[in-house]
C-alpha cells in the first residue's frame, strides 16, 4: 500500500531545486549537473521504493525522513568525489554503493525504531566508512595512485560546510552584541522559515540561529520554570528574550517542520559536553590497544590504507602505547572505527 500523501516525486524533486543553490560556484555545468542530478535519481528511487513497500509499513514523516538523508549525503558525497579529482567514469559506481549503504542501513535503523540521533550516526559512520572503501578498491586496483586516494580521502563537505556556518554564526553573534541593546527586542520571524522537509538547508542561512532559538524554546515548555529561568540566565539577554518570546507563541509547534526541529536537537546535542564518555588519551590508546588484538599488522595495515596519513601515524602510535597529540573526539571516532572493523 502507497503511503498516504507521501509525493515522491515531488520531493525528490524539491530538493534537487534545493540543491542548486548550495552546489559549490567554481563548479562547471558539468559538475553541478552531475551533483543535481545524482540526488535527484538517488532519492526519486528511494522515494519510490520506500513508498511501494508492503512490509515495513514507514509513514510519511518516516519515507521523507529517509529519503532526505539520502538526498543529504547524495549531495555531499558527488561534491567530495568531484573535489577529490577521481576519474568521472568512477564516479557512479562509488555513489551507487553509498546510496544502497544509506537506504539499507536507514531502512533497518528506524524500523527498529532507534532515537534519532543514533540513526543519524549510524548513517555517517556506514556512509564513511563506504566512501574510504570505496577510494581504497581503486587504489588496490592501480586505478588511481597513493595521492590521489590520500587527496579523495581527505574531503569532506558536510565538514566543512557546518565549519562556514560555525563561522557564520560566531559573525552574527558578535554584530549582536556590537548593535545597541533594544529594550524590547523582539524575536525574528519564523514564518519565514523553509517549507517542511527542506533537507539541505544552507547553512549560512541567517535563520540558523533563529531555528536553535525556537527548538530550545519547545523544550523549555515541556521544563519546570525554575530550571528554565536558572538555563536562560546563562543566554544572552537578548537571545534569552527571543526564546521566551518563541514560548509565548501558543501555536510554536506548528510552525517549525519536525525535521528541522530533530536537525537542531541534534546540532545541540553535539555542542553538549558527553558527561558519560572517558575520552582520555589513556582511555583512547587502551581502546585501540584492545582491538589490535584481533589483527595482525598486515590486516591493520589494509584496513588503515585509505585513511590519512595523520591517522595511520595516530593509531600505530597508540599500539605502543602513546597519544599522538589530536582532538579527543575525533581520536575517538577513530578509535570506533577501528572497533566496527573487526
Amino acid at each position: 500500500m502507497a503511503i498516504q500523501g507521501f509525493d515522491y516525486k515531488g520531493f525528490a524533486q524539491n530538493l534537487a531545486q534545493q540543491s542548486l543553490e548550495l552546489i559549490p560556484k567554481d563548479f562547471d555545468d558539468n559538475q553541478k549537473n552531475y551533483v543535481a542530478n545524482t540526488l535527484l535519481n538517488f532519492s526519486t528511487i528511494a522515494g519510490q521504493a520506500l513508498n511501494d513497500d508492503n512490509q515495513l509499513n514507514f509513514n510519511l514523516d518516516q519515507a521523507m525522513m529517509i529519503t532526505q538523508i539520502i538526498a543529504e549525503w547524495s549531495f555531499h558525497k558527488s561534491v567530495d568525489l568531484i573535489r577529490s579529482g577521481i576519474p568521472q567514469q568512477y564516479w557512479d559506481p562509488i555513489m551507487q554503493k553509498i546510496a544502497f549503504t544509506i537506504f539499507e542501513i536507514a531502512k533497518n535503523a528506524y524500523h527498529q525504531g532507534l532515537p534519532q540521533d543514533q540513526c543519524l550516526q549510524l548513517i555517517e559512520h556506514h556512509v564513511k566508512k563506504t566512501y574510504l572503501d570505496c577510494i581504497g578498491e581503486l587504489k588496490d586496483k592501480n586505478l588511481i595512485d597513493e595521492a590521489l586516494m590520500e587527496k579523495a580521502a581527505s574531503q569532506s563537505n558536510i565538514d566543512a560546510m557546518m565549519q562556514e556556518q560555525m563561522q557564520a554564526e560566531q559573525q552574527a553573534q558578535a554584530q549582536a552584541q556590537n548593535q545597541a541593546q533594544n529594550p524590547n527586542p523582539q524575536p525574528q520571524q519564523i514564518s519565514s522559515m523553509p517549507q517542511a522537509n527542506s533537507a539541505v538547508q544552507n547553512p549560512l542561512s541567517a535563520d540558523a540561529k533563529v531555528f536553535k532559538l525556537a527548538t530550545l524554546a519547545l523544550l523549555f515548555k515541556k521544563m519546570k520554570q525554575e530550571k528554565v529561568q536558572t538555563i536562560l540566565n546563562k543566554f544572552n539577554p537578548e537571545d534569552a528574550n527571543s526564546v521566551i518570546k518563541f514560548m509565548g507563541m501558543p501555536d510554536l509547534n506548528e510552525k517549525i517542520d519536525l525535521s528541522i526541529t530533530m536537525r537542531c536537537l541534534d546540532e545541540i546535542k553535539t555542542s553538549l559536553p558527553d558527561m558519560h564518555q572517558d575520552l582520555s588519551p589513556s582511555k583512547i590508546v587502551s581502546k585501540i590497544q584492545n582491538v589490535s588484538q584481533y589483527f595482525d599488522k598486515s590486516q591493520l595495515e589494509s584496513i588503515l590504507r585509505p585513511e590519512r596519513v595523520k591517522v595511520k601515524r595516530f593509531v600505530f602510535t597508540a599500539l605502543e602505547g602513546e597519544y599522538l597529540e589530536m582532538p579527543p573526539k575525533v581520536a575517538n571516532i577513530i578509535a570506533t572505527h577501528i572497533e566496527d572493523s573487526v
